[in-house]
């Protein structure tokens, strides 16, 4: 059973349902919303533009019409006989004391509040009534909504006590109850208007902070993913190329030696010189096929399983060839591990022995001896060292080692293992290697994660190709 995901709801009357009927896809909507950003910007870099136009709004309103119209009593409410009338003058210092400190009200916002206040005590306490009290609702609304919520108790109790107060001189026609519930609940709407908004803010700000977060977490993951997949690249690369080259290497170096003195010998090691090429050749064929982008190529590359212990045999054969004396010993079950670890023990064997041959020369002997004891893979390799003209023997330092020994120590921690390298008493050099298996490692099915890097990518069923399979060609 499958499901359209591309199905609308139907209305019984009218035409599907779509994304475009939706109350914040209107244009006008939209055309609002790219208002709101626009003012937003506006704001952020021109902030005192918004708090002028906030002041002269409310002088317009409120105070304006009051200065007009102060002398006319037919415009006189009832409220206003129970205030006193102060001249021109007066009445604009009071609205400039109340008006003008919402300049700064965001800025400053807990100054701006008390500076009001005051004036707004000192004008009932003179017993005046002015429309610009409204700069107290406002004062208030932006402490709530920028200053600090430690002084919003104090700050509602003294509006309350002064609305109370407003409350008090009211006409005997209005129910003081009534009176002070109206003005309690300017009160509240004025704190739970800005309460709303600062909520709203902060949640706001938090889902930015956490969307940047999240994108730095993301750029980061892609950054290591990117360092390990370079690690990966760079170990394989180092296994395949520095391997086959030391072989080779050895092999002309003993093939020119050899001409002069037995040249079927020197024809010998040009035949094995060009075997071991095109095996690297071929390996590193399928490694690039892996890593290239196959959109719109022909036919996938050519994968073959990775190397495993079974191979290792092959390797000291081709060792062998280059001059060392190689004895290989094994014990336990092995062939029956996971493919992930016999491809880590491979090319861990594999460098062991590419350091015997380049530091040790064609004439040393090597000792290599894998085992499994219960859950743990043992690995040992022991040579016998360079020697000299002198007979003596000369062991290669730790400086002489590159790459291959780091590589070979981030192959043993996928499984928790460890490498030890270093000299032999006899004067040689040691490699001490240990693997812990997970007690379903060696049934042979699913492989460990973080293995997969050691299958350098082949995932198809081929047999590895035969060191005098194929004739050259470019990479």
């Amino acid at each position: 059973m499958t499901i359209d995901d591309t199905a609308r709801p139907v209305a019984a009357d009218g035409p599907p349902f779509t994304e475009t009927d939706l109350p914040w896809n209107h244009p006008l909507a939209r055309a609002l919303s790219r208002l709101g950003r626009r003012l937003k910007r506006g704001d952020r870099a021109r902030p005192w533009v918004l708090d002028a136009t906030v002041t002269a709004v409310v002088t317009l309103l409120f105070c304006v019409s009051e200065l007009v119209n102060d002398d006319d009593d037919d415009a006189r409410h009832g409220l206003d006989t129970e205030f006193v009338d102060l001249p021109w003058p007066g009445t604009l210092a009071l609205q400039a004391g109340l008006v003008l400190p919402l300049l700064w009200r965001r800025r400053k916002p807990s100054l701006a509040f008390g500076v009001v206040i005051s004036v707004f005590l000192l004008q009932l306490a003179l017993g005046v009534w002015l429309r610009a009290d409204i700069a107290v609702l406002i004062a208030l609304y932006s402490l709530v909504l920028h200053g600090d919520l430690r002084r919003l108790p104090a700050a509602c109790a003294v509006t309350a006590g002064a609305l109370g107060l407003v409350a008090v001189r009211l006409p005997s026609e209005v129910r003081f109850l009534d009176a002070l519930f109206f003005l309690f609940s300017t009160i509240t709407a004025a704190v739970a208007l800005g309460l709303a908004v600062r909520i709203r803010r902060g949640q706001l700000a938090v889902l930015r902070d956490r969307a940047a977060r999240l994108e730095i977490e993301r750029d980061q993951r892609s950054r290591l993913a990117a360092a390990t997949e370079r690690a990966r690249v760079a170990r394989e690369m180092h296994d395949i190329v520095g391997h086959n080259l030391s072989v080779i290497i050895t092999l002309a170096d003993g093939g020119a030696y050899a001409t002069d003195v037995a040249p079927e010998r020197g024809k010998q090691a040009l035949l094995l010189i060009g075997d071991t090429g095109r095996e690297a050749l071929g390996e590193l064929r399928r490694m690039l096929g892996v890593l290239r982008e196959q959109t719109g190529a022909p036919s996938a590359p050519e994968l073959s399983p990775a190397p495993g212990i079974g191979d290792i045999h092959a390797l000291c054969e081709r060792i062998r060839t280059a001059g060392p004396r190689v004895v290989h010993h094994s014990s336990g079950t092995l062939d029956t591990l996971d493919r992930g670890v016999q491809s880590a023990v491979y090319r861990i064997v594999q460098e062991a022995l590419t350091n015997a041959l380049k530091h040790g020369g064609p004439e040393t002997r090597i000792d290599l001896a894998v085992s499994v004891e219960d859950s743990t893979l043992r690995i040992h390799v022991h040579n016998t060292g360079r020697r000299t003209g002198a007979g003596t023997v000369r062991p290669h330092t730790d400086a002489e080692v590159g790459h291959g020994v780091p590589g070979m120590r981030e192959r043993a921690a996928l499984y928790d293992g460890t490498v030890d390298v270093g000299p032999a008493p006899d004067g040689g050099w040691t490699l001490r290697a240990t693997l812990e298996l997970t007690p379903w490692a060696g049934q042979g099915i699913g492989t460990r994660v973080g293995t997969g890097a050691e299958a350098g990518g082949g995932t198809a069923a081929r047999s590895r190709p035969a060191p005098s399979a194929g004739r050259g060609g470019a990479v």
